[in-house]
This record gives structure tokens, C-alpha cells and sequence, in this order.
């Protein structure tokens, strides 16, 4: 097997975690990844998540040319939480993190829960972004003639019902779930999604990958290590008005949703493919919720490209 030149290996993160303040004195923690010239890309992460949420393999940014910088959403990690938050107020936030990093233009991408918030990056900020991907994002709530949870595993459903009865019965049933998540995690980073749900075959087989170990047990660790906020914050965020339109996206947005994803199903995809204002639409016929790795780098090379 050969070699993994230094600079590519999965190095301790927490030596390079930075902080910089929001417009409104928060604390944001931030990461820096791949190719330290390359074109800078936003990569928001999933619900839960955190700043170290990221491909496994750093070589893959920098083949992809990218300078990934990855943050803890307020409530998350070492970022300050922002009660009452929608998801429309991550726009300041990354604008606030590209000041500090003095980067005029860039890219955003989000995943699941970041998808999103990813939108809303591409609806307010089109003077400073190129282009915008939403990886088996959520549609809004609030959508007419939506139903929001067909096709969703039951375990999702329950979560968010959670949601619509209140911060309180969120949060107590959150800090339950996020305590069995890091028992689980503890023993077998495969098992950060419980038995009760009936993922796909692709989704167990990406989990199962041995090089995600580190990253899941990093990821999931540092996302609760300050309680519950910001993954309670974020699903009441997905239940509420976003604080903005999809309709008011015109800079290149790709949508990309997995036919067999049972987290967000496919009809939320759908959802935002007809409504993303020429939305280019990747269908992953043979994917659920997790991404291949050949799948990770065009998404870069994608976002790095000249709009």
C-alpha cells in the first residue's frame, strides 16, 4: 500500500480550529481544508454536525483544487448559539467568516440539514458567491401541496414532530438521542444511525468504510460538547419560515438528490429541482443519503469551476 504524503493525512484537528466573531459579537469556530490556494468553497454542515464534518481524504480537495472551509453553526461545538434562529441567518455568519478570511468571491455547499442553509447563502449573497450546491437538502416546510414527510423513515418523523411541540420537548428528547448516539459511536462509528432505521445498501456500505472512523468519532463528538443547542435550533429552523424564497436564486445551483435516500426523501429533491431557478438536477439512481467518494470530488470540481 503505498504511502499518504504528510500533507495529506488526517491530521489533529484541533490545533487548527479558529474563532472569529459574528457581526453581532457570537463566537464562530472555523476549519480549513485541502488546498490552502485553491478556490475557496463553504461547506455547510449536516443536522447534527460540525466544523470537522468533511471528506475523509484531504487529497481530495486538493485534486479537486479547492479551499474548503468548514464552521460550527451557532449552538454547534464552539460556535455561541443564536436562540430562536432561521435558517436565513447563516447568511451574516458566512459573510462574516469570508471577511475574516479576506475572500471576496467563493462557493457554498450543504448537506442534508446544511443544504439549506446553503440555499439561503446562494438566495443573499450573489455579489459574493459562484456557484451552490444542495446535497439532499430539505424543501420548506411551509411548502403548499408538499407533503413534507412521505417517504421519510419513521425515526426522522419523530424527530420532528418533537420539533412541532416545542423547544422543550425537543431538546429533552434530543439530549437523549445525542447520549446513545455517542455511546454508540464510542464502539462503532458504522452505528452513528441507529438499527431502527432501514437504511440503503449504499448508505451502510459508506458508513462501513473503516477511513470515516476518525471523522464520524471527531464530527459527532464536538457537535454535542456543548449540549443539544444546535441541532434542536436547527430542525426548529427546517420547521419555520426559512427567512427567505428559493424562487430568489440566480447564480448556478446544482440540487442533487439519491433515489433511495430515507432521511430526506426524494421528493424533497424533487421539490427543489422545480423550484430553484434553473436548478441543474443530479439524480443519484443508485444512492441514498451518503455520497461516494467519486461523487465528493465532482461536486468540488464542480464548485471550483468558473461561473
Amino acid at each position: 500500500m503505498p504511502l499518504v504524503p504528510v500533507s495529506l493525512r488526517l491530521r489533529p484537528v484541533a490545533a487548527a480550529t479558529r474563532t472569529t466573531k459574528a457581526r453581532d459579537g457570537r463566537s464562530l469556530a472555523f476549519e480549513e481544508w485541502g488546498e490552502p490556494n485553491g478556490f475557496p468553497v463553504f461547506s455547510l454542515h449536516g443536522t447534527p454536525g460540525s466544523r470537522f464534518n468533511r471528506h475523509y481524504d484531504e487529497g481530495l480537495y486538493v485534486r479537486a483544487g479547492v479551499r474548503v472551509i468548514t464552521y460550527d453553526r451557532p449552538g454547534y461545538g464552539k460556535s455561541d448559539r443564536q436562540p430562536g434562529r432561521a435558517v436565513v441567518n447563516c447568511v451574516e455568519d458566512v459573510a462574516a467568516l469570508a471577511d475574516t478570511l479576506e475572500i471576496d468571491r467563493f462557493a457554498v455547499v450543504g448537506g442534508s440539514g446544511g443544504g439549506p442553509h446553503a440555499l439561503a447563502v446562494a438566495a443573499r449573497l450573489p455579489e459574493r458567491v459562484e456557484r451552490a450546491t444542495c446535497a439532499v437538502g430539505v424543501a420548506p416546510y411551509d411548502s403548499e401541496d408538499f407533503d413534507w414527510f412521505d417517504g421519510m423513515d419513521p425515526e426522522n418523523v419523530k424527530e420532528m414532530q418533537w420539533g412541532l411541540e416545542g423547544e422543550a420537548v425537543l431538546v429533552a428528547n434530543l439530549e437523549r438521542e445525542a447520549a446513545e448516539i455517542l455511546a454508540r459511536v464510542a464502539v462503532d462509528p458504522s452505528k452513528i444511525i441507529g438499527d431502527e432505521v432501514e437504511l440503503p445498501e449504499s448508505d451502510r456500505l459508506e458508513l462501513a468504510r473503516p477511513e470515516r472512523q476518525d471523522v464520524i468519532r471527531q464530527a459527532v463528538n464536538e457537535s454535542v460538547v456543548n449540549g443539544v443547542w444546535g441541532w434542536a435550533d436547527d430542525d426548529l429552523a427546517f420547521l419555520r419560515s426559512w427567512g427567505f424564497e428559493v424562487s430568489e436564486i440566480r447564480i448556478p445551483t446544482r440540487v442533487i438528490y439519491g433515489r433511495t435516500d430515507v432521511l430526506v426523501p426524494r421528493n424533497h429533491g424533487e421539490w427543489l429541482a422545480k423550484n430553484v431557478p434553473g436548478a441543474e438536477v443530479v439524480i443519484e439512481d443508485h444512492q441514498g443519503h451518503l455520497p461516494d467518494p467519486d461523487s465528493m470530488f465532482e461536486i468540488f470540481r464542480w464548485l471550483a469551476q468558473p461561473s
